[in-house]
């Protein structure tokens, strides 16, 4: 896979013929998969290359900001994603001011002059655009091969980027899992946080969300695993007396997660994280690449009174959640 910006192409392209699919493409989700499913089957009949256009920030996160839907994958995560799905090119949109006000004549010479598009592969309700004026039936006349995928369904309702955040935020991590594809994750390096959590004896890693707010929001079961080294061994070597809870995977550990704001106090402007305590763990894992996959919801993030109140509201946590990893020898879905 390559990985390409799409503003930094020549006008005059260097990519040999392709055919390409649009989108946001956030969770790359079932529906999402079976799209690209299509795209590699065209380009394996046509001859071509497979290219994946996704836009960055997404367009709403452009236009509401903050206010904008939770991310379900950062950039990282989606090129992941896609790169274990096989295709050739992820093309990557600047979506900003200039971009935003290209026409439908515009944004089809972009797939044709940088893209070298000749097939298009697109879902069933495609717009693009300023004011959303081009659609499928304009881009064959305007000379391309067009595919228009139907929706893809589980349990008779549409599998969707929107379905999904619902799902992850009612907490339904089994549904959820089951219209990604996978069980739902994220992945970010650790950084420096407030140190709250050691002054309580709850020490926490704070995993980066690369993301204006997420999905989730509460206390979580989580299996973490480093992207880099084995995490079991890293924690055996900062304090070999203290191994941790074994994860699921032959390398990760298994901890507390919270989903909220800054650190479960209220605050007048919201600032997302992502903490994880590991029971009986003391090693620096400062820098490192991890990530968290979401196992089980406990309940939805509390405010607390005091910093005594929040110790003993972690305290209770953990215990459920320990419970609950005794209670499923394997993975739980």
């Amino acid at each position: 896979m390559k990985l390409l910006r799409l503003n930094a192409l020549s006008s005059r392209t260097e990519l040999p013929k392709t055919v390409v699919t649009i989108g946001n493409f956030d969770g790359v989700h079932l529906g999402h998969q079976v799209m690209i499913k299509q795209l590699k089957a065209v380009a394996e009949q046509q001859q071509l290359k497979s290219v994946v256009m996704i836009f960055e920030p997404q367009p709403l996160e452009y236009f509401k900001g903050y206010e904008a839907p939770p991310r379900i994958s950062s950039l990282r995560e989606k090129v992941e994603y896609l790169t274990e799905l096989g295709v050739d090119y992820i093309a990557v949109a600047k979506f900003d001011e200039s971009f935003r006000s290209l026409n439908a004549e515009q944004f089809a010479d972009i797939l044709k002059d940088k893209l070298n598009a000749e097939h298009l592969v697109l879902g069933d309700d495609f717009h693009f655009g300023k004011h959303r004026q081009g659609n499928s039936e304009f881009l064959r006349n305007y000379g391309f091969q067009v595919t228009n995928l139907d929706t893809v369904q589980l349990d008779g309702e549409r599998v969707s980027s929107t379905r999904i955040r619902q799902t992850l935020q009612a907490g339904d991590l089994v549904l959820a899992a089951k219209l990604l594809g996978r069980p739902y994750s994220i992945t970010g390096r650790v950084q420096y946080g407030d140190q709250i959590g050691r002054t309580i004896d709850f020490p926490t890693i704070n995993v980066r969300l690369n993301r204006h707010r997420p999905c989730l929001q509460g206390i979580y079961g989580v299996e973490v695993v480093c992207e880099t080294e084995s995490l079991k061994d890293k924690a055996r070597a900062g304090d070999a007396s203290k191994t941790g809870i074994a994860g699921y995977d032959p390398t990760g550990l298994f901890g507390a997660g919270h989903v909220g704001t800054r650190p479960a106090i209220q605050q007048e402007q919201p600032e997302w994280r992502l903490e994880v305590h590991f029971p009986d763990v003391s090693a620096n894992l400062y820098g490192l690449l991890m990530r968290v996959t979401f196992l089980n919801y406990l309940h939805g993030e509390k405010n607390y009174p005091s910093l005594e109140a929040l110790k003993a509201g972690i305290d209770d946590d953990v215990e459920k959640l320990l419970e609950f990893r005794r209670n499923h020898p394997t993975f739980p879905f």
